[in-house]
């Protein structure tokens, strides 16, 4: 696990962009993670420009949610499939049928489950996979007390989570109560893992992430388990490390070599 401590959002997002741009580069049909929520914004608008600048390609790249509620019908304004089209997708020449999710419709939910790990495996896997973290340590809807070696699942929002999404939808009787997400176990068989967190009210989950025990009750720790897991952080988010100047003292001395 590589932890980068950075001034802000900004310069998180071009380390990530970087780091998609080089990935890119060397495989024209790569295959992206894709997270929804706040954390991967900067990152997309990053990308878009890019793009515009005519830096890069995304008309073979193939694009994989990382979740999706249950019960929204196709098309609804906050399905996350149209959530990641209005922020990233449709910005850029994403084409719309490599654009995959899991099928939070579906009559047969855990068919849809399977039938969407199949899908990713059938894609070659992942090669790059964007997460954003949670104040409780939640990684997709994977709530603390998941199971570390989960697959794509439904999962119960907990009502903090549903009241935080409220201001989406037209109030919290709209909010789904059910989503289908990347298990624990599938998010680690991306080859490459690249978390974003900012702000004071990410710290303590920071901590117990990056320096805390591996623990279902904070699920992101399970990326010390992960080969290529980056952790890019702002410094409110790095202000309970212990280990901070360490962190900042080996990304200052990388390789000039040596990628993210």
């Amino acid at each position: 696990m590589e932890v980068v401590i950075l001034p802000g959002g900004r310069q998180i997002a071009s380390v990530a962009a970087d780091a998609i741009q080089a990935l890119l580069k060397r495989k024209a049909d790569a295959v992206l993670g894709l997270a929804t929520g706040s954390s991967p914004l900067p990152i997309y608008d990053e990308l878009v420009q890019r793009y515009e600048q005519g830096l890069l390609d995304f008309s073979r790249v193939q694009g994989f949610l990382l979740d999706e509620y249950v019960g929204l019908e196709p098309g609804h304004p906050e399905s996350y499939r149209e959530v990641i089209r209005r922020d990233f997708t449709g910005r850029v020449n994403f084409a719309p049928e490599n654009v995959h999710g899991p099928d939070g419709s579906a009559s047969d939910i855990p068919a849809a489950c399977r039938a969407y790990e199949d899908a990713i495996r059938d894609g070659g896997g992942v090669d790059l996979q964007l997460l954003g973290l949670g104040t409780d340590g939640h990684i997709g809807f994977n709530e603390p007390g998941s199971s570390l070696a989960s697959r794509t699942r439904i999962k119960t929002l907990i009502e903090q989570t549903r009241r935080d999404n409220a201001r989406f939808f037209h109030g919290l009787a709209d909010v789904p109560h059910h989503v289908l997400t990347q298990g624990l176990g599938t998010i680690l068989e991306s080859r490459h893992a690249i978390l974003v967190a900012t702000g004071a009210q990410k710290a303590q989950a920071v901590h117990d992430l990056v320096e805390g025990p591996l623990a279902a009750v904070c699920p992101a720790s399970v990326l010390q388990l992960h080969p290529h897991a980056s952790i890019l952080i702002d410094e409110a988010a790095a202000s309970s490390l212990k280990l901070a100047d360490y962190y900042r003292h080996s990304y200052d001395h990388k390789p000039a070599w040596q990628e993210l």
